[in-house]
């Protein structure tokens, strides 16, 4: 009699911890410490959910255990179903870019890799990035020296590059974040210049903003934003906002980098449409938003997608991919690339 008094209740608990899970932005929880973690990782949670099941199968032959097992048992097979339609949506199917040649005009090629303090050594970024004839290099976690010692390598392999960098530490890598730009694209000065937090940057690690010196072209904002560890999520909150912030609707913005965020995690914070401020996700806009940028060491189906290529208005990602044939090589990130065509 108390197993079947007992069974719905846990059952119900159950359900409600799963939906918490599958679509935190219900309940406004998808920032939130313990969530925010979990639902960064999807598809492990869909696997846990299915090894969960077997197991309960398997103790609802015992006959006292059976009523709650199958019920529990019910509630992780929805769960791993709901997870699984979600990151088939999102897509998990890689765009490499095309091989129609284009005017530097209408097109960019945007590459991001965070470095882990210049890990894999500047030849692999200079290669990597000469390799995928990028306009633009996104650096977080890289010294300013790093970058410059890159600019060089690419410069000697016919793809001159201006060199920008931030740092808040002399000591840290991990606060330092740089970008690179080609000449093609103008003359650009760094708009952030120093100060930590809103209203001028990100709290704990530099986002580098670029702006044109002539005034046109698209401003550039080289992304890092702090990881959400116990201690950092108001930080981690405050940074999502802030780069939301940098997107206004009408203004020519593309920013790439390392936003230690998900799809999920910027619910709440699009306007007019984008995912963040009025920025889309160029992952989403060609069906990749769910293949795992980090950690490099797992596969890449079951790490977080929290490496992104965002847009204003102005641009159509015609491509997005995650480089996964460079994971050994020292960073925890793998490196991310885009096509951008003007709208």
């Amino acid at each position: 009699m108390v197993a079947r008094l007992v069974a719905p209740v846990v059952a119900l608990i159950a359900a409600l911890v799963a939906l918490i899970l599958v679509w935190p932005a219900v309940f406004g929880l998808q920032d939130q410490i313990v969530i925010a973690q979990l639902v960064a990782f999807r598809a492990l949670l869909a696997i846990g959910a299915v090894v969960g099941v077997v197991v309960l199968s398997l103790l609802a032959l015992l006959r006292p255990l059976r009523r709650i097992a199958v019920m529990l048992g019910v509630v992780l097979l929805v769960f791993a179903v709901a997870n699984a339609a979600i990151l088939g949506v999102r897509g998990l199917s890689q765009a490499p870019a095309s091989a129609a040649p284009s005017t530097k005009a209408q097109t960019i090629t945007v590459l991001s890799w965070n470095t882990l303090g210049g890990s894999p050594g500047a030849d692999e970024v200079a290669r990597l990035a000469l390799d995928r004839g990028a306009d633009i290099v996104s650096l977080p976690e890289t010294t300013d020296a790093f970058a410059t010692e890159v600019a060089e390598l690419m410069r000697d392999g016919g793809s001159p590059m201006w060199a920008l960098g931030l740092s808040f530490s002399e000591i840290y890598e991990a606060r330092s974040t740089a970008v690179l730009i080609s000449p093609d694209l103008g003359e650009y000065s760094v708009e952030s210049a120093g100060g930590t937090g809103p209203p001028g940057n990100t709290n704990v690690s530099p986002t580098v903003v670029a702006t044109p010196d002539s005034g046109d072209g698209p401003t550039i904002v080289a992304v890092h934003a702090v990881s959400p560890l116990r201690g950092e999520m108001t930080n981690w909150r405050s940074d999502l906002d802030w780069l939301a912030a940098q997107c206004a609707a009408g203004s020519d913005v593309i920013m790439a980098g390392d936003f230690n965020a998900t799809i999920d995690h910027m619910i709440g914070r699009g306007t007019d449409g984008g995912d963040l401020g009025a920025c889309r996700d160029a992952a989403a806009a060609n069906g990749a938003a769910a293949l795992g940028t980090w950690p490099s060491d797992i596969p890449l189906l079951l790490g977080a997608p929290i490496d992104h290529v965002m847009t204003t208005d102005g641009w159509t990602a015609t491509s997005f991919e995650v480089i996964t044939s460079l994971d050994s090589l020292g960073s925890d990130h793998r490196p991310i690339v885009s096509t951008l065509t003007r709208s």
